[in-house]
């Protein structure tokens, strides 16, 4: 199929999904996320809300006020060019990250399993500008694309019962940071003192799909510093805009 052709096919009786190609690339993933957008811009009476995806997009909506058909007709016509995602102005949200000890305690051994040293493993999980391919699992977890393949870790074998908000952690070819405390799997290289989750905030999740994450290491102590800065909302986060 190609990804200017994307499929449309019902999901129940009250939710619609549209599938671009088949495959996790950021030129088929800025399509899902062109088309979130036009959505939010010519949003139909009955639409509720829609959910982004590696290479999907699901519309939930009500079907005594639209149809399939009706949503379906209109969300080819306001359908992007492929190409119009292109050459795309994009957000960069910087996590100030404490890399390895109480913040990372898998960060040994996803050195040994790479065959590099603590180091090397800092400087490259903190070099790209990871994409935020898809939010899922809780709410404001980031699924991040662009990890480098010498990083690439198994996850636990046991998950841990409790892994603190803001840790960094590895699974597979995935890198991610947990926004509350939950359980998990995910091998922990880190920590960031923001809150990728505060519903104090009028928009409580930080992140969104579409957004790009640039990890930047920082000091036990400057770990400290920014914590005391988020609590008392003295904290301003870091925003870059890029070309991609």
């Amino acid at each position: 199929m190609s990804s200017s052709m994307p499929e449309i096919l019902p999901c129940g009786d009250c939710a619609l999904n549209v599938h671009f190609e088949e495959a996790i690339r950021p030129e088929i993933n800025a399509q899902v996320c062109a088309l979130a957008k036009a959505l939010e811009a010519n949003r139909p009476e009955g639409v509720i809300e829609w959910v982004s995806a590696y290479c999907t997009l699901t519309v939930y909506y009500r079907p005594e006020q639209i149809s399939f058909a009706e949503l379906s007709a209109l969300l080819r016509e306001i359908m992007p060019d492929g190409r119009a995602d292109a050459a795309q102005e994009r957000t960069v949200i910087e996590l100030p990250t404490a890399y390895g000890g109480e913040y990372g305690p898998d960060l040994q051994f996803v050195a040994e399993h790479a065959g590099l040293n603590v180091g090397e493993v800092i400087r490259l999980h903190s070099a790209p500008s990871y994409l935020v391919y898809m939010m899922g699992f809780m709410p404001g977890f980031t699924y991040l694309g662009g990890l480098d393949e010498r990083l690439h870790t198994p996850r636990l074998s046991a998950p841990r019962v409790r892994i603190p908000a803001g840790s960094v952690g590895i699974a597979g070819s995935q890198t991610g940071a947990y926004p509350v405390d939950s359980p998990g799997g995910w091998q922990l290289i880190g920590r960031t003192p923001l809150r990728l989750y505060d519903d104090r905030r009028e928009k409580p999740i930080l992140l969104r799909a579409g957004q790009y994450v640039k990890f930047v290491p920082i000091s036990p102590a400057e770990f400290d510093r920014i914590a005391a800065a988020v609590r008392d909302g003295s904290y301003e986060i870091v925003v870059r805009k890029v070309v991609v």
